[in-house]
């Protein structure tokens, strides 16, 4: 089974790139070992949910690497260590290193992981914004031809940049 777990935040501009890469995904024709599911900013929610044993997961979401807005990276992340103490996780925001934290304190398990991003033009700052810029608009479609690309090569390494 693979998980592509889309995270973001509607109200703050281009961190609503993994919302709109999950509806872009559910319009299109995926195997039926493919979940495709919208978290949002419920970090609860995906804690619970990368409680389970994957094949693979695929995070998607807008992710500030110093590029130029619209890139769309495939990162294989390195795997992160367990929180020590107290969780962290904020019903009200998404940290993804925070989740992963959280779900290895947990005792849950180290599924293959990869992350989709995009640069983000525009965050919206404080007052917020709706909608994505037109560059990280764009770069949506190249992001869920690399997710396809994905999930068919799920057995191979996949290249990651």
């Amino acid at each position: 089974m693979i998980l592509i777990a889309c995270i973001g935040n509607i109200f703050l501009g281009d961190d609503g790139f993994g919302v709109e890469v999950a509806r872009r995904l559910e319009r299109s024709t995926l195997p039926p070992e493919v979940i495709v599911k919208d978290f949002g900013i419920r970090g609860f929610d995906l804690t619970w949910a990368l409680m389970e044993t994957w094949d693979l997961v695929i995070l998607v979401d807008a992710c500030p690497r110093g590029g130029t807005p619209g890139d769309v990276y495939l990162i294989e992340p390195e795997p992160v260590e367990a929180t020590s103490g107290q969780m962290s996780i904020d019903a009200h925001s998404m940290n993804p290193i925070a989740v992963l934290r959280t779900v290895r304190s947990m005792g849950g398990p180290a599924n293959r992981m990869l992350l989709v991003g995009c640069e983000p033009a525009d965050l919206g700052g404080e007052e917020g914004k709706l909608g994505l810029s037109d560059v990280v608009a764009a770069a949506v479609d190249r992001a869920v031809a690399l997710i396809h690309d994905a999930i068919a090569n799920t057995g191979e390494q996949v290249s990651c940049r």
